[in-house]
């Protein structure tokens, strides 16, 4: 544990990710090339399939032509000797039975199918015989499995098609025009705060709000009102933030990104008004690399000038002119990570930025800057300066990975070292042992005392001007250690914390979450059936509870694997969750206990699945099963009762029908199969009966009802999850791209128009609506974000356009 805590500290927020990047991209392509092989052996047992389906129904096709129309058998005759002779092969003189067609050579079997398709292709030149001929290739198709074109319809997913069958009620698929939906969606809350990564990401407002970001969207949140904005500007995920000093203005940078054709975003810094959210500047477009990594205003001159370093690989250090948007000057600093930069409180010219293993002061003069590299001499170098700040009366205090802070001071040059000429160094003053591990924070109040934040002892210290330990307290550990902390009063701080949570409070009281989240990536999503109340779980291995009415976490839980799907019981005291490593447990939503604890098979489960009136689960697995149990006692006692064995590749979505007795099933190379679970977990092979049939829930990706929520060209991994609202109106897609979707349900035609909804800053794995429709909620992978937007409906649409004009040109058609 106390080697895993050290890395952690060692580990710089820019650099923390690249090696995990790297893995992360050959462990997508190689489960790319593992897809792809499925996929082909797939679509060749497929076509292996189709094959010898047809090879049987046309000599029957044909027969059954022949007995509703005696005099077709000369047509038939006529067309094959035709064929026969100008396909180089001996002439026929009649039909061949069902019998003579099984016991032919291989060699003329492809010959014979296509004499029948020619007949047929003959007969269709009558209307009549063609009304006929489609009846009967239907009837002979319900004994055998295939079905005419008119029936279905196909869809393409990376070349593999995918039949749907055409429900009863819909007399004519071409005349079908697909809208997008009357409903809208408006961002209302969010969950979650990113500070297990990033640094100074958090300020206190004069206006009594904390402002601070998560994914692509900065928060404004009263404290005291508990209430939310959000500003929403930003194209990928935010990377730095800073404050004006007339506490209004902000200015934020994010990572680099990509647009909808896959082509690099111009990167600037945003700089904009507090109040307003309005944007007041573009700072830089097009001139960063990559993205911007830390940005700061000058404070001597009421803010004229800012500072930006960008995350390309010599950290460009660029200097601003605020009232023109000009460039003043720019500077490579270090191929290093660098964590931060200011401007000196007293002098607009000199300038400070520190990161591994270095801290350097710039001198800007005439457009040109000058470095002067700090001098640890006897002092240990550290790996890692970590954060500084000025004192009240300008000295340079850092924090570094061995637990110290650092007073940095000018001195005369050593001549006798240096040589003649030497300039003035910056060199330690003072070295001052705080904290075990890394100081991760500073932070100056307003009365000069010092506050610093630690990372294995997660304590927070206050220091006299002169250092002097005056009081301390500790962050529990389920909130991590301090990454930043905001002054709010001189006795009132903010923390923000490693594990992604905001504390409010003093030494003397302590301190209390207000703002908290996940830490990694997310998958499990699930709603309450009757209460304003839903529940995510993640790789972090915490399962929470949250309350949409309140915006707050009511309870959480440490499972001993991580979550990746839940479901609630229809009566709402229990809920399921399945886990990573194939056990699923039961949680009782009072008493927060696991009331039982199951393992189907040694994989992941992706889905778990209660019948409508609560008596069945369904348990979707990695393993390629869906396990069925019979549930009792009000959802306490758990049966295995059966297992659905038929598909080919892992589990991904399925939902039961409405009377409970039947499930749709989704697999990881695009399988659509249905079951009959009261016959005993039964394969329905027959699809085309399972077209009427009405779904309690609709979370199949694939399926006739959903078809126009796939892009053209779509891999069959570009949507991770949807969800229909319970009116059974829209339904709502997670993509893969960062994006929310809101389409009309149904919406069974290729390239249907939809509502287009940004701000997450990851792939989104999971979406659902509250149990009264009036709230969706979105969950992305790797920001550790939770989303919650405000459906509004017609009724409501006009009367809240004029406050929502800025949030409507956020949303687009595809």
């Amino acid at each position: 544990m106390e080697s895993s805590t050290n890395s952690l500290d060692d580990v710089s927020a820019e650099g923390s990710g690249e090696f995990t990047d790297q893995a992360s991209v050959m462990e997508t392509r190689l489960q790319a090339q593992e897809d792809e092989i499925t996929l082909l052996k797939s679509s060749l047992a497929d076509a292996l399939r189709r094959i010898h389906l047809h090879e049987q129904l046309l000599p029957v096709l044909t027969q059954q032509i022949i007995a509703v129309n005696p005099a077709a058998a000369r047509i038939i005759n006529q067309v094959c000797c035709h064929n026969s002779i100008h396909g180089g092969h001996q002439p026929c003189n009649s039909v061949r039975t069902k019998s003579d067609y099984l016991v032919l050579p291989k060699r003329q079997i492809k010959p014979l199918k296509k004499k029948a398709m020619s007949s047929a292709n003959l007969l269709c030149q009558s209307p009549n015989l063609e009304i006929r001929a489609r009846e009967l290739m239907a009837n002979s198709g319900s004994r055998r499995g295939t079905y005419s074109q008119e029936q279905s319809i196909k869809m393409f997913i990376r070349g593999r098609p995918i039949t749907m069958y055409i429900p009863s009620n819909i007399q004519n698929y071409e005349e079908l025009k697909m809208e997008p939906p009357s409903e809208r969606l408006e961002l209302d809350w969010i969950y979650g705060y990113r500070g297990r990564d990033c640094r100074a990401n958090l300020y206190f407002l004069p206006t009594g709000e904390a402002v601070y970001f998560t994914s692509c969207v900065i928060v404004l949140y009263h404290i005291n009102k508990r209430t939310q904005r959000h500003y929403r500007k930003h194209t990928d995920c935010i990377r730095c933030l800073t404050l004006h000093p007339d506490k209004v203005r902000i200015a934020s940078g994010q990572t680099a990104g990509v647009d909808k054709d896959g082509k690099p975003v111009q990167q600037c810094v945003h700089i904009w008004d507090s109040t307003t959210l309005v944007t007041l500047q573009q700072i830089g477009l097009g001139t960063f690399h990559k993205g911007i990594g830390s940005v700061a205003f000058s404070t001597m001159d009421s803010g004229v000038f800012l500072c930006v370093i960008d995350d390309s690989n010599e950290h460009m250090l660029s200097v601003w002119d605020c009232t023109k948007g000009t460039k003043q000057a720019e500077v490579k600093t270090t191929n290093e990570a660098v964590f931060a930069v200011e401007f000196h409180p007293a002098d607009s010219t000199n300038i400070i930025t520190c990161g591994k293993s270095h801290v350097h002061f710039w001198t800007l003069s005439s457009g040109q800057f000058t470095k002067k590299q700090g001098i640890f001499g006897k002092y240990k170098k550290p790996k890692f300066i970590q954060c500084f700040v000025f004192s009240l009366t300008g000295e340079v205090l850092t924090g570094d990975s061995e637990g110290n802070i650092l007073t940095w001071g000018k001195s005369a040059a050593d001549i006798k070292t240096l040589g003649k000429g030497a300039k003035e160094t910056f060199q330690i003053m003072r070295q001052t042992k705080a904290h075990e591990g890394s100081v991760f924070t500073l932070c100056i109040l307003q009365d000069g005392a010092v506050l610093s934040g630690g990372s294995k002892d997660r304590k927070i210290i206050r220091w006299s001007a002169d250092l002097a330990p005056e009081r301390e307290c500790e962050i529990p550990e389920e909130f991590g250690a301090a990454r930043t902390i905001a002054d709010m009063d001189g006795e009132e701080v903010l923390v923000g914390t490693t594990r992604n949570a905001i504390l409010r409070g003093t030494f003397s009281e302590g301190f209390v979450a207000v703002v908290q989240g996940h830490v990694d990536e997310m998958w499990g999503l699930a709603t309450h059936p009757s209460l304003n109340v839903f529940l995510s779980c993640g790789h972090d291995r915490q399962v929470c509870v949250w309350n949409t009415e309140e915006h707050k976490l009511d309870w959480s839980i440490t499972l001993e694997d991580y979550g990746l799907c839940a479901d609630f019981c229809p009566n709402g005291s229990v809920v399921s969750v399945g886990l990573s490593t194939g056990r699923w447990v039961v949680l009782d939503l009072l008493t927060r206990e696991v009331i039982a604890d199951f393992v189907d098979g040694n994989e992941q489960l992706s889905v778990m699945r209660y019948s409508p009136d609560g008596s069945c689960l369904a348990v979707g697995s990695h393993d390629n099963f869906i396990y069925i149990y019979n549930v009792t006692e009000n959802g306490r006692h758990y049966t295995r009762f059966g297992r659905c064995n038929g598909h080919s590749s892992f589990i991904t979505h399925l939902d039961w029908s409405k009377d409970g007795g039947y499930i749709m099933s989704n697999s990881g190379d695009y399988e659509i199969l249905y079951w009959d679970i009261a016959a005993g977990c039964k394969l329905l092979r027959n699809r085309f009966e399972s077209k009427d049939r009405e779904w309690a829930s609709y979370t199949c990706v694939l399926g006739f009802h959903v078809m126009g929520v796939w892009l053209e060209g779509s891999d069959g991994t570009d949507i991770n999850a949807l969800c229909r609202s319970h009116s059974e109106s829209v339904v709502a897609v997670a993509d893969d791209f960062c994006k929310v979707h809101l389409f009309k349900y149904p919406c069974p035609k290729p390239k249907a128009p939809s509502h287009k909804y940004e701000g997450h800053g990851s792939h989104v794995t999971n979406v659902r609506f509250t149990h009264s429709d009036s709230h969706l909620l979105s969950m992305g992978g790797k920001d550790s974000s939770i989303f919650q937007w405000r459906v509004i409906r017609p009724t409501s649409a006009s009367s809240t356009a004029a406050s929502s004009s800025e949030q409507l040109k956020n949303d687009s058609s595809n």
